[in-house]
């Protein structure tokens, strides 16, 4: 009688403590030659036995109906099967005697022995890779419980084995966050974003630029914000997140409003798109003349004029020259320019504020936290309601992902406080250092940085009629210019006000 023999060694976790293919080979190769058994061919495999459907294991079966071997070696019945479709198989050819012997390193299983004690064996080799999966699984759910990940690291984290945590990646997070904050502007494609990473050395496993659907993936994963998802519920993750929260968000805003491209746009002269004409309303635009003189010298000149989009005759404004309308510009920005005593001043008062806004700050983050806590409780509530089964898995985990959401959202509020008790004074202390800037952009050369500030004032607020400049102030600006008519620039004694109270005799 002629036999197959059969080796299989599995990369799963039960079988980390069974012999090597190699010496269950040598094991088996000495015990069919002590037998005297004759070897018809050898079947090596490296797959799983939890799931039916081996190539190896099938093939060999085969050739076994085709009688080229009636008799099978191996170490044990759990190298041949552990699943009830490939145990009954090897057990329905033993009992019709397509298979007339299997050979085990401890003993023999004939086909007419008891159908019994295979099945238990079978049974037994079955309910350790069930119990295993549980196991597992139960594992995996305490670990996410804890707040630990439980997969592979994203690019930018690292996965340390010693310690079995998720570290940040120190290279590769730095490059992972100027994406972010590279795509969160919204004037860059995916694309851009991927040769962004490419160029510094974030690229994938083959070396290649990530597709723009992996870079989408990692632009909406939450796991950067200190969250991940799983079995489809959101968990707080004990990592340390790499970005803000609002910037994630800003981030999510950019790719739905870039569902559709961009229209390409032309770069303008520089200062067109400030103003608007004073008679019809139609934007500003320019035009390059060039004057060529005899001795071979070119001079360029740049006009100013309405663009008259409304029809002909429908605005009668002639064109400006640059030189005088930039004149007139600096005269604006001097008009609204702070002094340094008048900002000294308000920088001093901007101080006094912050150091009250952090005292009376402490009751609102004592508010926030105890909404944190409030939130922590409504999820431990509604784990509850699921366990009792008194809710929908969906409605769960809807809920559940609205819940560790605005914590999440909660919790950085508090931390900003935390780091900053003054950040509402920050527009105030940005409006005094951008008008104590004004003057020097007036006397500046550039025409960008006068078009910037003028823009910041004043929007579409500027006008161009008859050669002239016409301007209308928002309620800020036009406070200073009356206080520049009113007061001499040395005189700060008129920015502080009056206490209120009762004043005595």
């Amino acid at each position: 009688m002629k036999y197959f023999l059969y080796a299989r060694k599995s990369t799963d976790v039960e079988d980390k403590q069974v012999l090597s293919i190699e010496a269950q080979l040598a094991e088996l190769r000495a015990l069919a030659k002590s037998e005297q058994l004759e070897i018809a061919g050898e079947f090596v495999e490296k797959r799983s036995a939890k799931m039916p459907g081996r190539p190896v294991f099938n093939e060999m079966l085969k050739r076994v109906q085709k009688s080229e071997a009636s008799g099978i070696v191996c170490w044990k019945l759990d190298r041949l099967a552990r699943n009830p479709v490939d145990g009954g198989q090897i057990s329905w050819f033993l009992q019709e005697n397509i298979i007339q012997h299997i050979r085990t390193h401890d003993r023999n299983h004939y086909p007419t022995d008891n159908v019994l004690m295979m099945s238990v064996e079978f049974g037994m080799a079955n309910q350790f890779i069930r119990d295993l999966s549980s196991n597992v699984k139960r594992g995996l759910r305490a670990k996410v419980k804890r707040g630990e990940f439980p997969s592979s690291a994203p690019v930018g984290y690292l996965n340390d084995v010693r310690a079995k945590t998720i570290v940040i990646d120190r290279k590769k997070s730095k490059v992972i966050r100027a994406a972010f904050e590279l795509y969160a502007k919204g004037n860059s494609r995916l694309e851009d974003v991927s040769n962004f990473m490419y160029e510094n050395g974030v690229r994938s496993f083959g070396g290649l630029h990530f597709h723009k659907d992996r870079v989408k993936f990692i632009l909406t994963n939450a796991f950067y914000v200190g969250l991940f998802t799983y079995g489809g519920e959101m968990h707080e993750g004990r990592h340390t997140p790499l970005i803000e929260k609002r910037l994630f968000d800003k981030v999510q805003q950019v790719i739905v409003e870039r569902g559709h491209p961009m229209k390409a746009q032309n770069e303008p002269k520089s200062l067109c798109g400030l103003l608007r004409c004073g008679e019809c309303g139609m934007g500003i635009t320019a035009e390059e003349k060039f004057k060529y003189q005899k001795n071979g010298n070119v001079h360029r000149y740049v006009y100013y004029r309405c663009t008259k989009k409304k029809g002909k005759g429908s605005c009668s404004q002639s064109y400006i020259r640059e030189e005088p309308l930039v004149e007139q510009l600096n005269a604006v920005l001097s008009d609204y320019s702070m002094s340094s005593v008048w900002q000294a001043e308000f920088e001093k008062l901007i101080a006094e504020d912050e150091r009250t806004a952090s005292i009376k700050n402490a009751a609102l983050l004592h508010e926030l936290r105890e909404r944190v806590h409030s939130i922590s409780r409504k999820l431990d509530r509604l784990t509850d309601l699921y366990i009792a089964q008194d809710i929908e898995r969906g409605d769960y985990l809807a809920r559940r992902r609205s819940l560790v959401l605005e914590k999440k959202s909660v919790d950085e509020q508090c931390a900003r406080l935390e780091r900053d008790a003054g950040h509402w004074l920050e527009p105030m202390r940005a409006w005094v250092k951008d008008a104590s800037l004004l003057d020097e952009a007036a006397k500046s050369n550039d025409l960008p940085s006068k078009k910037t500030p003028l823009q910041k004032i004043f929007g579409s607020n500027l006008h161009l009629q008859n050669k002239k400049v016409e301007v209308s102030a928002p309620p800020p600006w036009a406070a200073l210019r009356a206080a520049r008519a009113t007061f001499a620039e040395s005189d700060a004694s008129f920015i502080r006000a009056a206490r209120l109270g009762v004043e005595p005799r």
